[in-house]
């Protein structure tokens, strides 16, 4: 009685108990639910500086990642106290948007059955005035690494033509992240169309691998430069988050030297990625809390002028 008592019991993970934590929640790589939690918490000191402050979108997969999953950005009548529930003048028309602030939050998020998490591009405190832009380059699963790695060459060029610096991080799926810190002066009608300026713009110069029009079907044998996650409402998957797919990808920042190194956006995961980190003698994104960049008017002139 003593053992089945003890084999129940609640593991606790940062102070949060962990119920059906024995569970698999992916198959492929037989990743347990404790193991999950036991990860974030791992990460904490990387991971909360990506979430606090931000608006969150979550994935829930409270069977697993083969079961349903779903996004979550909304309060709900889940049991999560330490996620913090926003001002509902932030998004009238709906519940309060969350945040995770700390985290306790994220464990409770996994409790929960919570296995990404995704942020917006502004913080919660001038949520009109975001403070980065982000593309996403979505490839033709057929497609080889190597085009991968030439088309965030193209993206990262470009983006110095224009005077900006990005930073990069792999999408923890098949694709690459391009993030670049912008000031918080501009609203989202400005940055969703410079992001769209340079999207079309490398379709127009680098026609034969790279599309500006989203859908399977536009992109076989490309990579579609996805430019919509940068409006009002849309969000990211945050770095050092695990991904719900099979074998649990974890988006991670990476250096434009490591991307031409990889085999894929899902090299690291969540079995190997500890590892890789505690080695890791370097950071990528050092220098990205110090750098913020203006979008002005002659910059959006120029990119539409091919110039």
């Amino acid at each position: 009685m003593a053992a089945q008592r003890k084999a129940t019991a609640r593991p606790l993970v940062g102070g949060v108990g962990i119920s059906s934590h024995q569970r698999v929640i992916d198959e492929a790589s037989g990743t347990t639910k404790l193991a999950l939690a036991e990860y974030y918490l791992a990460v904490a000191d990387r991971l909360v500086p990506q979430l606090a402050g931000r608006p969150l979108s979550i994935v829930r997969a409270p069977e697993g990642i083969g079961g349903e999953s779903f996004f979550q950005r909304h309060c709900g009548r889940l049991k999560m106290p330490h996620m913090r529930a926003l001002p509902k003048n932030l998004d009238p028309d709906h519940a309060r948007l969350i945040q995770a602030d700390n985290i306790t939050a994220v464990i409770e998020a996994v409790q929960m059955g919570s296995v990404e998490f995704h942020t917006w591009n502004a913080r919660s405190d001038r949520i009109e005035r975001p403070d980065r832009v982000i593309f996403d380059l979505d490839p033709d699963p057929a497609l080889p690494w190597a085009s991968m790695v030439e088309a965030t060459e193209l993206t990262l060029a470009l983006l110095d033509e224009l005077g900006l610096r990005a930073f990069l991080k792999t999408s923890g799926g098949r694709g690459m992240h391009v993030v670049v810190p912008i000031e918080r002066r501009h609203d989202w009608d400005c940055a969703r169309s410079f992001a769209r300026s340079v999207t079309e713009r490398l379709a127009r110069e680098s026609p034969q691998l790279i599309v500006d029009k989203m859908g399977p079907q536009n992109r076989v044998g490309r990579i579609f430069v996805d430019y919509l996650r940068n409006q009002k409402g849309a969000s990211t998957v945050a770095a050092y988050s695990v991904r719900a797919r099979p074998g649990l990808g974890v988006s991670l920042p990476v250096s434009l030297e490591e991307v031409r190194h990889l085999e894929g956006a899902d090299q690291w995961r969540l079995g190997n990625v500890r590892d890789y980190l505690s080695t890791r003698s370097d950071d990528p994104w050092s220098d990205y809390g110090n750098t913020r960049q203006r979008l002005g008017r002659e910059l959006l002139e120029r990119l539409r002028e091919g110039r």
